[in-house]
């Protein structure tokens, strides 16, 4: 997965200038086709305008499920991101259901940007989906990092969608407000100079997780993307844009999580997210992992994040197995006040 620092997006500004003449801009138009009841199949959601987003679920073993979970994979990423956690979950009665978002696994134009709009309203329609087919089962949406910005939109967009919770892992809300001009600018001109050129970040000293056993296998796995067009990460920022703007306007249950060790989706927008939320009613809850990196539930800690999920979700009201609440607690004011560790440009 591509990962910047500010110093990289200066890098990315030169190259940009350099290369005005590359690739076309990559973000998705509408193609007019004639829409359709949007429905849910066994191994695909098929959307309204008639893309199939492939679709995995892991069914506990006893029928109905105690509850249901929709999950929203990160930037780069696809739906198998959660598959450790679908079957840990299924063995506690929970049902989870992920697909791959536009534009990444194994949907079309794969690499492309679909734009903010596409990626909220397909878990917003696919939400109302799983209501139609669980009526009586408790529903939460998860995100993690670009799933936990398309979250928040489809969360605060209306009508409000009928879920009963929702859980935002390390969720991208670094929106321009929050950079440093001289990324801003680079984005900017890079994106219009050549927005189809593809980036890597081989060589770049961001950590995503201590699991280097699962980077490895991330690395290898072909439905991971690797080289990310710059049209792309000017459409992320619109999204991280829209998260954090929206965050004020959460409403319902929420479990927010996050690691100390993230350099990927930095300190101080996380932070801003939090003083943000609002206060009246106070329905969300965070939890600040001691050991925890960007990759939450894959870190070699994961087992501890991923069963407070699943606590949560099967009892809104109790403590979190793992300790590690730090809602209003003195532990949250003094990372806030912490100096910020290095950021990555791009959240995975």
């Amino acid at each position: 997965m591509w990962r910047r620092t500010g110093l990289a997006l200066v890098v990315l500004l030169m190259i940009a200038l350099a290369l005005a003449s590359c690739g076309q801009h990559g973000v998705q138009e509408d193609n007019g086709e004639t829409r359709q009841a949007a429905r849910l199949e066994a191994d695909a959601v098929v959307t309204s305008d008639g893309q199939r987003l492939p679709l995995s679920t892991s069914a506990p073993a006893e029928e109905p499920p105690r509850a249901v979970v929709l999950a929203l994979h990160g930037f780069n990423d696809y739906r198998r991101a959660f598959e450790t956690m679908a079957q840990e979950m299924a063995e506690s009665g929970v049902q989870v259901y992920a697909y791959d978002q536009r534009g990444f696994g194994g949907t079309a134009d794969r690499g492309v940007w679909v734009g903010s709009d596409t990626l909220i309203e397909d878990a917003r329609a696919t939400l109302v989906l799983l209501r139609e087919a669980h009526p009586d089962t408790p529903i939460y949406l998860l995100g993690k990092s670009m799933g936990g910005a398309v979250a928040i939109g489809a969360l605060t967009r209306q009508p409000a969608p009928d879920i009963d919770g929702a859980i935002l892992v390390a969720p991208a809300v670094w929106a321009r407000r929050t950079m440093p001009w001289y990324q801003r600018a680079a984005l900017w001109v890079g994106a219009r100079v050549a927005p189809g050129r593809e980036v890597r970040g081989s060589g770049l000293s961001i950590r995503p997780s201590d699991n280097r056993e699962m980077l490895r296998n991330l690395g290898r796995d072909p439905m991971v993307i690797k080289g990310t067009r710059i049209d792309a990460v000017e459409g992320l920022a619109d999204l991280m844009d829209e998260a954090l703007a929206g965050v004020s306007r959460l409403n319902g249950e929420t479990l927010i999580l996050y690691g100390e060790h993230d350099q990927v989706v930095p300190r101080r927008p996380t932070c801003r997210m939090l003083a943000s939320l609002p206060e009246q009613p106070a329905d969300w809850r965070f939890a600040l992992y001691e050991d925890g990196y960007h990759m939450l539930t894959r870190d070699l800690n994961g087992r501890v994040v991923r069963d407070d999920i699943t606590a949560w979700v099967l009892d809104r009201a109790q403590a979190l197995p793992s300790g590690m609440e730090a809602t209003n607690s003195e532990r949250r004011q003094d990372f806030c006040e912490q100096r910020p560790v290095p950021a990555a440009v791009e959240p995975g």
